[in-house]
């Protein structure tokens, strides 16, 4: 999902040149180089640069994940898009939405952000009822309750904690140390783990979690298409694209624009 996430930033981000009539350059340093030499890496962000010190690593484990995209998930998802309305699929993602609300709550709380905890607590708790374990959003469409996405690897750069450099995960796409912490933090919220067997609560979060990556992919089966259309440096604009999209998240966090 995380993957998926990131590809959905390319094609955003690859729009303006579309009106241009042109592919839009990865901002990645490497790529930026050998394209222009004179040109340096606009922007900045906690990782200190766009330094890849582990792309030997992090290079195959891409190439790995798109072929996993190409021969398992979007086919399944393919499949399971053309016998489920999109209605239907959507009221899936908000249910998991729903059920991940913990991490969302401890991490505004761990900012500080007291408004936006409760809201999330008084979200979870009319769509759980009103909504119908989560599948329809009253707490949004009747009361004005927007979601505040957060975890505790934006934590940590809430923070101002280095994050360390760009990892590429196996199966769960872009990320840093940082946030690879961050992740196994927020997993280590979920109850079920505290109250049965640790094999059980391995076989619920890998079904979870594959069911929820064929939902999300269902709803974006044309993302990767159109990345690997518009970005001449696809493994580039990925990496530029996450680490942008978490550090616009952090200065929107700073900002309070939720």
């Amino acid at each position: 999902m995380m993957l998926a996430s990131s590809l959905l930033a390319v094609v955003s981000f690859a729009t303006p040149a579309l009106s241009q009539g042109a592919a839009p350059v990865s901002q990645n340093p490497a790529a930026q180089s050998s394209a222009n030499p004179s040109t340096q890496p606009p922007g900045e962000n906690n990782q200190g640069g766009y330094a890849d010190p582990i792309a030997a690593f992090n290079e195959p484990m891409f190439t790995f994940n798109l072929k996993l995209d190409d021969w398992v998930l979007r086919p399944v998802a393919s499949g399971y898009a053309a016998i489920t309305p999109q209605p239907v699929r959507e009221s899936v993602d908000r249910f998991f939405d729903n059920v991940h609300v913990i991490p969302r709550f401890a991490n505004n709380l761990f900012q500080l952000k007291l408004a936006e905890a409760g809201g999330e607590i008084a979200r979870f708790g009319i769509n759980s009822t009103l909504g119908l374990a989560g599948f329809f959003d009253p707490a949004d469409l009747l009361f004005g309750l927007k979601q505040h996405r957060n975890d505790f690897g934006l934590t940590i750069r809430y923070y101002d904690i280095p994050t360390g450099p760009y990892l590429m995960l196996p199966l769960m796409g872009p990320s840093t140390i940082g946030d690879t912490v961050g992740l196994v933090a927020d997993g280590a919220m979920d109850p079920i783990s505290y109250f049965v067997p640790w094999w059980v609560s391995i076989t619920v979060a890998t079904g979870e979690g594959a069911a929820e990556a064929v939902n999300y992919r269902s709803l974006h089966l044309n993302m990767f298409e159109e990345a690997d259309r518009y970005a001449i440096d696809l493994y580039g604009a990925v990496q530029d694209a996450y680490l942008q999209m978490r550090v616009n998240k952090v200065k929107k966090l700073h900002e309070e624009q939720w």
